[in-house]
């Protein structure tokens, strides 16, 4: 018997592993949902990134904020609030300043301004220097018209843009002469401000001790006088020019100041006549009451003082800054 020998078997061999292959190749189209249509105001745009996709919504996300509930109620408290404090101001500024009145000086028009400053510089020969009266709004006589239909009514349009362009002014010449300085601004207008209300203190403490009163007098003296600074200008500009950058020196720069301070005073004589020398005054019960001749005669000295000397010092003083 032979021995069936176990150590040299031949190695097994093992069938190669296969992985499955598809033998049918998918043909099943993928299906894609097609593209929103773009509207023409987006084709124009140039793909600009800050342009939403809402439509005609030009805020995007935020465009709500508008329509919101809370919103509209802080809306609505805030032009209440608006409401009456505007009314407040209202109510607390006429205690002090009648509005309807000041209003009343404003009126003016661009021919008036014209003939105004011209009359002002040679009131010479100007005549008559009455103002006109109408009837007013609620039937009432002494109704006197607004400065865009008299030339002789007083107005507060020309002080005042008299009164701001003094102020740039000096501080151009300053500038000019090369003394500029910032403070030199605040103290031109502080200056002036000072003259302008000394002035009327001194009016109005004139007016109480000759008794004469009338409802419009503070606006009347408050506007009769700014005109000052249109003579105090011309004569700044012209000694200017003429002096070379050496202020209102010199014999051209005193006649051009002589001249602008008489034709003042002539203007302010002549129209504040009508105000400090009434023909007649009212007391408090509305009675009309005639002026004593000597009573007239103190409103007439007073009258002068102001127009001549009071104006003459005031009048340097502004040029001299």
């Amino acid at each position: 018997m032979q021995r069936t020998q176990y150590g040299n078997l031949p190695p097994a061999n093992s069938p190669p592993l296969h992985h499955p292959v598809p033998q049918h190749v998918s043909t099943v189209p993928q299906l894609r949902s097609p593209p929103p249509p773009v509207p023409q105001h987006q084709q124009q745009s140039y793909g600009n990134p800050y342009q939403g996709q809402g439509g005609n919504n030009a805020f995007g996300a935020y465009g709500g904020f508008i329509n919101d509930p809370t919103a509209q109620m802080g809306l609505q408290v805030g032009q209440t609030a608006l409401k009456h404090g505007t009314e407040y101001m209202e109510q607390n500024f006429n205690r002090y300043v009648n509005v309807s009145a000041l209003k009343h000086y404003f009126n003016v028009s661009n021919s008036y301004v014209v003939n105004k400053l011209f009359l002002v510089l040679f009131p010479w020969r100007h005549k008559p220097w009455s103002r006109k009266q109408s009837i007013g709004p609620n039937g009432q006589e002494g109704w006197f018209l607004p400065p865009r239909d008299d030339l002789n009514s007083p107005d507060m349009y020309i002080p005042v843009m008299a009164l701001v362009t003094y102020i740039l002014l000096s501080t151009l010449l300053a500038g000019l002469r090369g003394a500029f300085q910032p403070e030199l601004l605040g103290y031109t207008a502080t200056w002036a401000f000072f003259i302008v209300v000394i002035e009327i203190l001194g009016l109005k403490l004139g007016c109480y001790l000759l008794s004469i009163s009338n409802e419009s007098q503070l606006l009347d003296l408050v506007a009769y006088s700014g005109y000052k600074f249109v003579g105090v200008i011309v004569t700044l500009v012209i000694s200017e020019m003429v002096s070379g950058g050496k202020g209102t020196g010199g014999w051209i720069g005193w006649t051009v100041f002589g001249y602008c301070f008489m034709a003042n005073a002539l203007f302010l004589l002549r129209s504040l006549k009508y105000v400090l020398l009434p023909e007649n005054t009212s007391d408090e019960r509305g009675t009309m009451q005639t002026v004593a001749r000597s009573q007239k005669s103190r409103r007439t000295q007073f009258l002068f003082l102001y127009s001549y000397p009071v104006q003459l010092v005031f009048m340097w003083a502004l040029t001299t800054v």
